[in-house]
């Protein structure tokens, strides 16, 4: 059942869920190289007190056109409880699926969404901790807090303190990128979605660096990052410069006309895999460097007709937003029999669970997570 702001406020903060059983680790708590290393620790999201994101720009452009509407009324309030009661029911399966496999399961803490915050020069209310992906980054040793596009995000970050300061503590890197102004100079007002055929446009231009990790992938020495409605490549080229000439960041072709978020485009799976939607990504155009890897062209999602389907702020093409648990084991959307048999046909170990309803909410297996630690070495893959 969904809380009010004062139960939210009251309730018990950043409790750890961890499976059974002594776990051993780097001296860093904090460790992860890649998109498939045996996971050891992840935070997951949470759904208490989310908050439909204030009206702005950057929000309806990335959303399906039914949904824009229906945000453009809702702007501000809580989510309805039904919607939280059943995201909340998957979202248990899930971290239950997570500490089966001895997996260590820390939370984000729980803040008001619906407080209204301002800067100088704009207002906003928050929205949720769906979705720890998109504004937070872990390369090795290192947590770097992203500067998000969207104003109703900008405080986001108070509810991963107290992890944050807990790891920092024990011996992780802990760095913010430059805190935007987010002021009306980096938004296109007058933007419309490109027409078929023609060239990708984005809300945001270059004023100033801006960025979701979610647009972000990791391959040990080399990453992978599509421009989209939040990433601009100011936001590409800070995050370059910062990791400095150990690591590289490669471009994706992208074709989408509403570009947010490299994981239900382009997931890598294991050394030398990578699953691929052919609608967002060109592929006769991936960077030379692939040549020796699997691509694997992901299979068109499976229709899924249902109420909460018709709430989701996501595509259809989530259905790859999977989470690896090591090279074999991908955590995948048990409404997609086609994906989850392609996936055997390939070699790994698919793990069903059911995550439809977290859509409404931003995203799926890979949105709803941020690994902390996995077991691996840094190490090219190419």
């Amino acid at each position: 059942m969904a809380m009010d702001d004062t139960e939210l406020l009251d309730a018990p903060q950043n409790r750890a869920e961890t499976a059974p059983g002594p776990m051993a680790g780097p001296v860093s708590p904090v460790m992860a190289h890649n998109e498939w290393d045996p996971l050891e620790e992840v935070i997951v999201g949470r759904l208490e007190g989310s908050t439909v994101p204030s009206v702005h720009v950057t929000v309806t452009y990335n959303l399906p056109p039914l949904i824009s509407r229906l945000y453009r009324i809702a702007a501000g309030q809580r989510y309805p409880k039904w919607l939280e009661r059943k995201a909340q029911a998957e979202l248990d399966q899930f971290i239950g699926i997570l500490q089966g496999e001895g997996i260590t399961v820390r939370r984000p803490s729980l803040v008001n969404h619906r407080a209204k915050f301002r800067s100088p020069l704009w207002s906003s209310r928050g929205f949720c901790v769906a979705c720890p992906r998109d504004g937070y980054m872990v390369v090795g040793d290192e947590i770097i807090e992203t500067p998000m596009a969207w104003r109703s995000r900008y405080f986001e970050g108070n509810a991963y303190k107290p992890l944050f300061k807990e790891y920092f503590n024990a011996g992780a890197r802990w760095t913010s990128a430059p805190r935007p102004e987010l002021s009306d100079e980096l938004y296109d007002y007058n933007f419309r979605l490109p027409e078929k055929g023609e060239p990708v446009r984005y809300v945001v231009n270059e004023h100033e660096p801006v960025f979701d990790a979610a647009d972000f992938v990791r391959c040990g020495r080399d990453l992978f990052v599509i421009r989209s409605n939040v990433t601009n490549m100011a936001g590409i080229n800070w995050l370059r410069r910062h990791l400095g000439e150990g690591y590289r960041i490669h471009e994706l072709p992208n074709i989408c006309r509403q570009p947010m978020h490299i994981d239900s485009s382009f997931m890598p799976l294991a050394p030398g895999k990578v699953l691929v939607n052919p609608d967002y990504i060109d592929v006769e155009r991936l960077p030379p460097i692939l040549k020796k890897w699997d691509v694997l062209i992901a299979p068109r999602p499976d229709p899924v007709d249902n109420l909460i389907s018709k709430f989701s702020m996501c595509s259809p093409w989530t259905s790859i937003n999977v989470l690896s648990l090591d090279e074999k084991k991908v955590v995948v959307e048990r409404q997609q029999p086609t994906l989850i048999k392609a996936l055997k046909d390939w070699g790994f170990d698919p793990i069903p669970c059911d995550f439809m309803s977290y859509g409404p909410f931003g995203g799926a297996f890979h949105c709803a997570t941020l690994d902390v630690r996995r077991r691996g070495a840094l190490q090219s893959y190419f």
